[in-house]
């Protein structure tokens, strides 16, 4: 199943090393730090909408790390960042949630709690702490393809199964650059080609449904070879004034 950010709650509400140059989180917003589910907050002149549950969160894609240049500084929760400690950042999770963070590409995990905002830098899901990052294997990388589910630390019997990743049988994950959905394939095609004219590909159109009966047509460029790609790519059609896209990993 292909997880593109965020993409199963927001059709369903509307298509609605030692180093921590992976991490840029800015100054803390003025005011009261945005904390609470449903809440929204704007950073580097982008508003960021909290979700009003993290129940059934299951995302995938590219996890970066922050460490020492943030240790000690006040966390979005209040509390001062610990690089040693199993926390992370989420742009959308509202804070105290727990989730389990899945190396899909050597099958780590680890456990980590929600207190901080970020990373607000494009094309990453989740900050996580040095520690954090340190036990998924990611520290001299500095990214890595992830899958984050929300999860109940006090009831482990509850929660989902972990993804198969490719150290174990599962499919070695490649990322996706979502560029459109439509409601017909003839409009999937059209804007294929148009992307294919300005030097996009490779690209694939995948069908899926959204709820009962309505069944769309996603756009998808890829996959594509490294997170340094996706970077590049995503910079160019922002460039050439392409939006609503959206990095993810399949």
């Amino acid at each position: 199943m292909i997880r593109f950010g965020l993409l199963r709650g927001a059709l369903a509400a509307g298509l609605a090393l030692l180093l921590s140059a992976c991490a840029t989180l800015p100054p803390p917003p003025s005011g009261p730090a945005p904390s609470g589910a449903g809440q929204s907050y704007v950073v580097f002149g982008k508003r960021y909408y909290v979700l009003p549950t993290a129940h059934d969160y299951a995302q995938r894609g590219i996890a970066s790390w922050y460490g020492p240049n943030f240790h000690g500084k006040l966390t979005a929760s209040g509390v001062p960042y610990n690089m040693y400690a199993l926390t992370a950042a989420s742009k959308v999770l509202p804070l105290g949630t727990w989730v389990r963070v899945t190396n899909l590409e050597n099958g780590k995990k680890v456990r980590v709690e929600i207190n901080d905002r970020g990373p607000f830098v494009a094309n990453r899901i989740i900050d996580l702490s040095y520690t954090a990052a340190s036990r998924l294997g990611m520290i001299g990388p500095g990214t890595a393809l992830v899958e984050v589910q929300a999860i109940n630390p006090h009831n482990p019997a509850a929660n989902p199964p972990p993804p198969l990743d490719a150290a174990h049988g599962g499919p070695t994950p490649h990322i996706y650059i979502q560029v459109g959905a439509f409601g017909q394939l003839a409009n999937a095609k059209r804007y294929q080609a148009k992307l294919a004219l300005r030097g996009f590909g490779p690209m694939v159109i995948q069908p899926g449904q959204v709820g009962p009966s309505q069944t769309l047509y996603f756009v998808r460029l890829g996959p594509i070879a490294s997170v340094a790609d996706a970077d590049a790519t995503a910079a160019r059609m922002s460039a050439l004034g392409i939006q609503h896209f959206q990095v993810g990993v399949e």
